[in-house]
């Protein structure tokens, strides 16, 4: 495989380079490969700080 960009393929659950699966599959672009493996983590820490943030908006404490 060349030089990124890589991707995390939602369908095979593994590392893909820019032939891999269809776009809607995917998630990316990383600028390298261990970036990629980390894509899941990544979606989940977000996740979790968006959570977080509409937990508090819906307690009413919204900065200004």
């Amino acid at each position: 495989m060349a030089d990124g960009p890589w991707f995390w393929c939602l369908k095979d659950n593994a590392v893909e380079g820019p032939d891999g699966c269809a776009e809607r599959h995917r998630l990316g672009p990383f600028a390298t490969r261990e970036e990629a493996e980390h894509a899941l983590e990544k979606v989940a820490e977000r996740n979790e700080k968006a959570d977080a943030e509409d937990r508090a908006w819906d307690r009413g404490e919204r900065s200004s």
